[in-house]
């Protein structure tokens, strides 16, 4: 098993802090979640149809009609190396490790950023996640799209997990995902803040939507799930209001933590990245503290989520003050 972030309760056995006194910065969800409606009985009690209304609101949202409902994009992630035949696969070094792991049947080969271009006449598929999960490199559209070009050229695809791309929804390749060799990754669960749910969608061309479907089998998403998401993708004021705030914060979370010498690094809408030897030692002490972050070692580096409430925002800028890094 792959180590993920929001693994708090683990957190608090290992430093034997009460789970309600953590802030939990490990996991880059949105800390103020889309408000759940309530629901209706009859959602507990019938199967999910995709007569209610989630493929249309989905399709309105991300822009394409040819889409699949999938639990999480996890699920989209884990079957999709099984659509295709065993081939040589590129991927970005660091990145969201579930990707690699997923593709583990294929010859693999985790470059940097600067070998990618490089490397894509030599591949059948280049998986990328856009921004990059943890370090937030953002590649260009053009270049996206030129490298999609020559892979489908010979028969190969671009995979593009837009995962944290909700507060830049003009730079999302979905709209063009019909095109043959172009499959794009979606989630609610980062920028709506309903991980629980396990919603995520896959765009792509109807073959491989239908190879992914004959996989996933039926009733892959919950009714409960569907009319959570199908309200949230339907709301276009609450999502103009999250972007804002999204992008807010996490200037403010880089000012801070600049402000406590974790200057440089990058970052999205909903985390900061801050590459340091010694992450692992700064980790350990903000976790004393109660402050869960998400802990890399290669490179080294950690990945801090934004805080909802003020008070936790002042907890870790005591935190952070205490382990006097300027």
């Amino acid at each position: 098993m792959l180590e993920h972030g929001g693994r708090l309760r683990e957190a608090a056995r290992r430093f034997g802090i009460p789970l309600a006194d953590w802030v939990d910065l490990s996991t880059g969800i949105n800390p103020w979640p889309y408000p759940v409606p309530p629901l209706a009985p009859a959602v507990w009690q019938r199967l999910p149809e995709t007569d209610d209304g989630l493929e249309a609101a989905a399709a309105g949202y991300y822009g394409s009609p040819l889409l699949l409902p999938v639990a999480g994009s996890q699920a989209a992630i884990q079957a999709l190396p099984a659509c295709f035949p065993p081939g040589r696969v590129v991927t970005l070094a660091p990145t969201y490790a579930e990707h690699p792991h997923a593709w583990r049947g294929h010859a693999v080969r985790a470059l940097p950023a600067a070998a990618i271009d490089a490397a894509v006449d030599d591949a059948d598929t280049l998986l990328l996640v856009q921004p990059n999960n943890p370090d937030g490199q953002h590649f260009g559209r053009h270049r996206l799209l030129a490298w999609h070009a020559r892979l489908a050229a010979r028969g190969g695809r671009l995979i593009v997990d837009e995962a944290f791309l909700d507060a830049e929804p003009e730079d999302s390749l979905v709209p063009l995902a019909s095109q043959p060799g172009l499959i794009v990754l979606r989630s609610v669960g980062k920028f709506f803040g309903l991980a629980g749910a396990r919603v995520g969608f896959a765009f792509a061309e109807a073959a491989v939507l239908d190879a992914l479907a004959e996989r996933l089998g039926p009733w892959a998403v919950s009714a409960p799930a569907r009319a959570v998401t199908a309200a949230a993708l339907s709301d276009g004021a609450w999502q103009a209001s999250a972007r804002r705030q999204l992008v807010e914060a996490s200037a403010r979370l880089s000012g801070l933590l600049a402000r406590h010498g974790l200057a440089g690094g990058s970052g999205t809408a909903l985390f900061q990245w801050r590459p340091r030897p010694d992450a692992a030692a700064i980790h350990a002490r903000l976790a004393g503290q109660g402050i869960l972050t998400r802990l890399f070692d290669a490179p080294a580096g950690l990945r801090f989520g934004l805080p909802g409430a003020e008070s936790e925002w002042t907890r870790l800028d005591a935190a952070l003050d205490r382990l006097n890094l300027t």
